[in-house]
């Protein structure tokens, strides 16, 4: 699959690079789904869930499917 309009890096950012991956997918540089369960790595540190060590907004094949998942809840009307 091309990721030429799902994945785009950019390496001029102040906090790039905010992982340790080889390739970094900075379509979401924050996750659209902090309000909602996701399938990402979270803790929870009282009111605020902590995403630091979740890298699945920034992996190309992962981020396609945060859109899917957005989309099929918000069909549902759970958004």
């Amino acid at each position: 699959m091309k990721f030429n309009s799902t994945y785009f890096e950019n390496c001029d950012c102040e906090y790039y690079p905010c992982h340790n991956l080889d390739s970094i997918n900075c379509l979401f540089c924050y996750c659209p789904l902090y309000f909602i369960q996701c399938p990402g790595v979270y803790t929870m540190l009282g009111n605020i869930k902590d995403c630091s060590k979740c890298t699945i907004t920034h992996n190309p094949n992962e981020g396609w499917k945060i859109v899917q998942k957005y989309l099929q809840l918000k069909q549902e009307e759970k958004l």
